[in-house]
């Protein structure tokens, strides 16, 4: 056991490639198969110890799953479960989640499952627990799995920040969302934020996102140290960190100006895969530099024209509408893709390979280009009112109870209109008309009679809370450039949360809407806002 477990030891930190020889050493010298033999034909006669760490060598080492040795300690260890200490469980645990499912492994793991349940209760180390979690797996039923949870918050006093991070791999492992265990790992992890490694910090986002756990306070400590820090990290190390927060939909605003000031200093880093996260970065989570908005997108467009010659299809569209959305026209790679457009090579270039929701989305982007292109230009004059509108007198179910509550504020159904559709294939849930004071709601079939510049429309949006960055409510990207449209469109917006509101009595939510409607400063959007 001892040779074998050193072995296994030295074995795991070598690279792939200097495993692959290793590997074939080891099988091929004449010591090892007679070490093997002598395991083989004393296995029954091995301490509950060396059994189990004995398998975990051997198959960790590449031994054939369906070797007489493997499959010999696997009915060795059913034989001696009830034998084997917690310690022991676990690191049986990590050994058969590591081997592929045939009989004996499929009965060792059933009986295992039995026996954790049993012995979850005397379970005291927390690195025993979060082993056991991660081995048990998402196919674990709940109720092991909340088992599991209860005796992790039992020792969550003892929790150290190496803990923590396995915690998480943990829960990951067990498709398990345990907000009280996360709520409590994020917290050690932020008192010890320094002593993480890039690896880590990007593990513990790459799990928030998987377990779709949206904590702020982690998020912000996390951003702030890595801004802090900044002069340890290289530029891709950053913009990996970057892309991390942006699947997870946080604005991290500090970290994201002072990059930009190295992105304008230094273009020369970029290269394509690092221009197109970061287009995409900036742009879903709505963010310009405070003094540098025209040197940052002149620099992001230079190094977009910089690789036009060898630039994919796809690759110029998401490019270009990253930046449109930001609000900017790129006037040469908008050229370029309006050529490619004209050809045919933007949508039909991979119909076949993702033929319904990726030409789709393809078209989405390109008709929001198209738009951006109309409603950005300096020459577009803004309207003070919308010359061709449809609407329907349905409204959504989650939005009844703003209905109601807009009627028992205004009196009549006629005093505002509901689930308006605008061109350029936009939506507003609910536009309201007041007279230039803002201080008296108007009838819409009046203003619809006689159409009048010093009528102002209020267009109601009520959004989920995933349309704003994590923990604020600062409008996402593509909701940004709505707000800006509709703008231009002549309406003042007012950005509702959804979930906030339905979350109101209903005599709150008719004042909470009659506060909206009579402040001047509750709907005004700034182009210019972050």
């Amino acid at each position: 056991t001892n040779c074998l477990t050193t072995l296994w030891r030295l074995f795991k930190h070598l690279s792939d490639d200097q495993q692959r020889y290793e590997k074939q050493l080891i099988f091929e010298h004449p010591v090892f198969r007679r070490l093997c033999q002598q395991l083989l034909q004393n296995s029954r006669r091995l301490t509950r110890g060396d059994l189990v760490f004995s398998l975990h060598a051997v198959v960790s080492l590449g031994v054939p799953q369906n070797t007489l040795l493997v499959q010999t300690l696997v009915r060795v260890c059913q034989e001696k479960l009830n034998q084997l200490d917690n310690r022991c469980l676990s690191v049986l645990a990590t050994t058969l989640s590591g081997m592929d499912k045939d009989k004996n492994v499929s009965a060792l793991q059933a009986g295992l499952q039995l026996l954790v349940e049993q012995r979850i209760p005397s379970v005291r180390d927390i690195f025993i627990l979060q082993n056991l979690m991660k081995c048990m797996g998402k196919d674990a039923p709940v109720f092991l799995k909340k088992k599991l949870e209860m005796a992790v918050l039992k020792e969550i006093n003892h929790l150290t920040f190496p803990n923590a991070l396995r915690v998480f791999l943990a829960l990951v492992a067990m498709n398990y969302r345990s907000i009280p265990i996360l709520n409590a790992c994020s917290k050690k992890i932020q008192e010890n934020v320094h002593d993480a490694s890039f690896r880590q910090l990007i593990l513990i986002l790459e799990c928030c996102n998987t377990l779709q756990y949206r904590n702020a306070k982690l998020f912000s400590a996390l951003a702030d140290y890595v801004n802090s820090t900044a002069c340890l990290w290289d530029k891709r190390q950053i913009t990996l960190f970057l892309s991390a927060f942006e699947t997870l939909g946080f604005q991290p605003r500090e970290l994201m100006e002072s990059f930009a000031e190295k992105v304008t200093e230094d273009p020369e880093f970029f290269n394509l895969k690092n221009l197109s996260i970061i287009l995409r970065v900036y742009s879903r989570l709505n963010y310009v530099p405070r003094g540098q908005k025209h040197l940052f997108f002149e620099t992001l467009d230079s190094c977009l024209n910089k690789y036009l010659p060898q630039i994919t299809s796809t690759e110029l569209l998401k490019a270009v509408y990253s930046l449109c959305i930001l609000g900017y026209l790129p006037h040469r790679a908008l050229d370029e893709l309006l050529q490619k457009d004209s050809k045919g090579e933007l949508i039909l270039l991979e119909v076949d390979i993702f033929y319904d929701t990726y030409k789709e989305q393809k078209e989405a982007m390109l008709r929001c280009v198209k738009t951006c292109m109309e409603l950005d230009s300096p020459s577009f004059t803004k309207h003070s009112f919308v010359l061709t509108e449809n609407f329907s007198s349905s409204v959504s179910f989650n939005l009844t109870k703003a209905q109601k509550a807009l009627i028992e504020l205004l009196g009549d159904e006629d005093m505002f209109r509901e689930n308006v559709q605008l061109p350029y294939k936009y939506h507003i849930d609910f536009e309201i008309r007041m007279d230039s004071d803002r201080k008296k709601v108007l009838p819409v079939a009046a203003t619809d009679v006689h159409a009048d510049s010093s009528v102002q429309r209020l267009a109601f949006l009520f959004v989920p809370m995933s349309a704003f960055c994590v923990g604020t409510t600062h409008p996402q990207g593509k909701l940004a450039m709505k707000m800006r449209h509709l703008n231009k469109l002549g309406y003042h917006v007012i950005l509702v949360p959804n979930k906030k509101f339905q979350e109101m009595t209903n005599e709150n939510a008719v004042e909470f809407l009659k506060g909206k409607i009579y402040s001047e400063d509750a709907c005004c959007f700034s182009e210019d806002s972050n």
